[in-house]
């Protein structure tokens, strides 16, 4: 059980990536609700809270995406980024 938000969760996503950090690495998922918050979860270091972002809106829904970034010398890099959308109707992209 994860335990953080003050109001009902609408969106919950699997993060593609991993996180390397100094105990290890993190399996993160992250969560949109009402609250008008975003929290990443350590799925598998007793479920801790890594991060929350605080918003004006409730989030009702959020994807990770993947997005080419074009570099010198024609190499092709990609980003992952967080999309969500609000209850108040704009869709968002993080990262």
């Amino acid at each position: 059980m994860f335990n953080g938000h003050t109001s009902d969760v609408y969106a919950v996503e699997y993060s593609p990536f991993v996180i390397k950090n100094s105990s290890g690495n993190l399996n993160v998922i992250c969560s949109g609700s009402l609250d008008n918050t975003i929290r990443f979860w350590d799925v598998r270091s007793n479920k801790n809270e890594l991060y929350v972002m605080k918003l004006d809106e409730g989030i009702s829904c959020l994807k990770f995406i993947e997005l080419k970034k074009k570099e010198k010398k024609k190499k092709i890099t990609h980003d992952l980024n967080l999309c969500y959308g609000s209850f108040n109707g704009p869709i968002r992209i993080w990262g």
